[in-house]
């Protein structure tokens, strides 16, 4: 099973000296029930980029608590056996959750398929939206359309092997 793991530069950075994103249990999203029933789509890789870009709003939420962190959202995306992640059945439909499953121990940085990461040009709108989240929150439609503005950007993809250029 394919997790994207939200993280941010900082985090990445972490993770690269530890070699391994953790320590768990972690919160990562995924392909699940409840996001298979919520996106209604048979087609996997549509799956897996709602998963992708739930992740990438996490990693926004990430930002926006630390006002020092770098202002690009970042996912790792790692392939994890059948069963490592497990869906709350309790949050199985709440939007707030959609693909979110808890993986219980820390992952390898070498079992990592790709690392997302936000382009430079994305900074400006990252930033604007992770000051917004708080009033989008408590339903600023104004501030919600900031942040969803972040999502415009797609995240590029980088291999394992390239994660020291986009933490140097």
């Amino acid at each position: 099973m394919r997790v994207y793991v939200p993280l941010t530069l900082s985090g990445l950075a972490a993770a690269h000296g530890a070699g391994e994103v953790g320590p768990g249990p972690l919160t990562a999203y995924a392909v699940t029930p409840g996001l298979r029933e919520w996106y209604v789509s048979d087609d996997i890789e549509e799956l897996e980029y709602a998963a992708l870009n739930r992740a990438a709003a996490a990693s926004l939420r990430m930002i926006a608590g630390k006002p020092d962190e770098v202002r690009r959202r970042v996912v790792v995306a790692v392939d994890v056996p059948d069963g490592a992640a497990v869906a709350d059945p309790d949050h199985g439909l709440s939007a707030a959750s959609l693909g979110e499953v808890r993986i219980a121990v820390a992952l390898p940085l070498a079992k990592a398929a790709a690392v997302h990461v936000d382009a430079d040009e994305a900074e400006k709108d990252v930033a604007a939206a992770a000051a917004a989240l708080g009033a989008a929150d408590l339903g600023d439609d104004d501030a919600q359309f900031t942040v969803d503005g972040a999502g415009d950007h797609e995240l590029l993809w980088f291999g394992v092997q390239e994660i020291p250029q986009l933490i140097g």
